[in-house]
């Protein structure tokens, strides 16, 4: 959901969107877009503003934006372990993926979209 909300802003990246506008293009819940537009905002992506006015739009240029980014942005805990030896491991095997999703920015995803 948040990568397809990111696309969405990304289309008219100086413009404010609401949630509603975005749940109707995406046809989801303007719900689960406000839920989206929170995590995204908590993790520096997106800025959002109240009033008949407001809504969200992005707040980084969309080749800075990697996927490795939107994932810690909406992913939360990822695979919890208690034993330290294995969470040490998982730790390093989480911000090996994130780093190869990093790789790939949400502009290539948008030009992607563009040829399909």
């Amino acid at each position: 959901m948040s990568l397809r909300v990111l696309t969405v802003l990304a289309g008219e990246p100086d413009a404010m969107h609401t949630s509603a506008a975005i749940a109707e293009t995406l046809n989801e819940s303007a719900v689960m877009v406000r839920r989206t537009f929170l995590l995204l905002r908590e993790a520096g992506l997106i800025v959002q503003r109240k009033g008949p006015n407001g809504g969200a739009k992005l707040k980084v240029a969309i080749k800075q934006i990697g996927l490795g980014d939107v994932f810690n942005a909406t992913a939360g805990e990822w695979l919890a372990v208690e034993d330290k030896a294995l969470a040490g491991l998982m730790k390093k095997v989480r911000d090996d993926a994130v780093a190869a999703m990093n790789e790939h920015s949400l502009s290539g995803v948008v030009k992607r979209l563009k040829k399909s």
